[in-house]
């Protein structure tokens, strides 16, 4: 049965107007090459003031500040890790060991759907060494779904500079590793530049393509999947089956997500108007060609 190729935008899935900001994701029923190959998709906006619960989730993934800047806070096992314009932050990653293929599941620590309001009070009451009133407090006070609006007043920790090594990496002031001119530019993620990118098992390389450029015919010669999201502009692009026939022609917008299948070529075309790209791959140390594995996975964004 051959899979529907077709690029697709994300759906809202919780938040809105005076929440803070939503959350949204791809779904496996209407992109099924996300289930086919096991990888998940979401899209987090927050609003000035506004703050993602803390969460647990059950895939690796590598993020991308599509807009904005904020403050993120992250918790490693066993280790201890944080404008007003609107922060919007791509999440691709791997879901082959996580509770739904093709879909990132989170665990919150709390609000409505808080792990911690299934568990009686007094269970509660006990692990944390508190009276009940208090516990029902903290279980209970937090009316809201994965994203509140803070108070103006309400402060952040200040970010720490030194848990920005190694955490996280400026793509847009990286050291290019492919420079065309009047052609595009090309930023790649691994181990050398993010080593948390060895830990979280996914790679990922930033593509600018100016306007009547292209991405040139291609393929993983590890048969990776190639996920692509479209960041910014339009264009056009081309796939084609490892029977030599045209599988995909369309044109890709903003917002767009599409996956290419294994061994499948595929090419991207930029009309006049400015592109740019953002890929991201399954595992660490070479992102094109050289995996170490039979089970890779692609991760592409596309900024037109």
């Amino acid at each position: 049965m051959e899979l529907d190729l077709t690029p697709k935008l994300a759906k809202k899935l919780y938040g809105g107007d005076g929440d803070g900001g939503a959350y949204y994701a791809w779904c496996p029923n209407e992109l099924p090459m996300l289930r086919e190959g096991n990888i998940g998709a979401a899209k987090l906006a927050l609003e000035k003031n506004g703050f993602a619960m803390p969460r647990y989730s059950d895939s690796a993934k590598v993020a991308y500040v599509l807009q904005g800047s904020g403050v993120a806070g992250i918790v490693l096992p066993e280790k201890e890790e944080k404008e007003d314009t609107e922060l919007v932050v791509l999440f691709l990653g791997d879901t082959s060991k996580a509770h739904k293929s093709g879909s990132f599941t989170d665990f919150f620590l709390t609000g409505s759907n808080g792990i911690f309001t299934g568990f009686s009070t007094e269970f509660v009451s006990r692990a944390w060494d508190l009276e009940e009133s208090v516990v029902k407090t903290l279980v209970g006070s937090q009316s809201k779904t994965g994203i509140v609006k803070l108070d103006a007043s309400c402060k952040m920790p200040e970010p720490k500079k030194e848990h920005y090594n190694g955490m996280a990496l400026n793509c847009e002031e990286a050291p290019l590793d492919v420079d065309i001119k009047d052609g595009g530019k090309v930023v790649v993620l691994n181990t050398k530049n993010l080593p948390l990118v060895g830990e979280v098992g996914l790679g990922a390389d930033l593509v600018r393509l100016n306007g009547k450029a292209m991405c040139s015919p291609g393929f993983s010669c590890d048969s990776a999947l190639q996920v692509t999201y479209i960041v910014r502009g339009s264009g056009r692009v081309q796939v084609v089956g490892v029977d030599g026939k045209r599988v995909l022609e369309t044109t890709i917008k903003a917002g767009n997500l599409f996956i290419v299948p294994r061994s499948a070529p595929g090419s991207f075309g930029v009309p006049p108007d400015v592109e740019q790209k953002f890929s991201s791959k399954r595992k660490a140390e070479e992102i094109f060609f050289h995996h170490q594995t039979n089970e890779v996975r692609q991760f592409s964004l596309l900024l037109f």
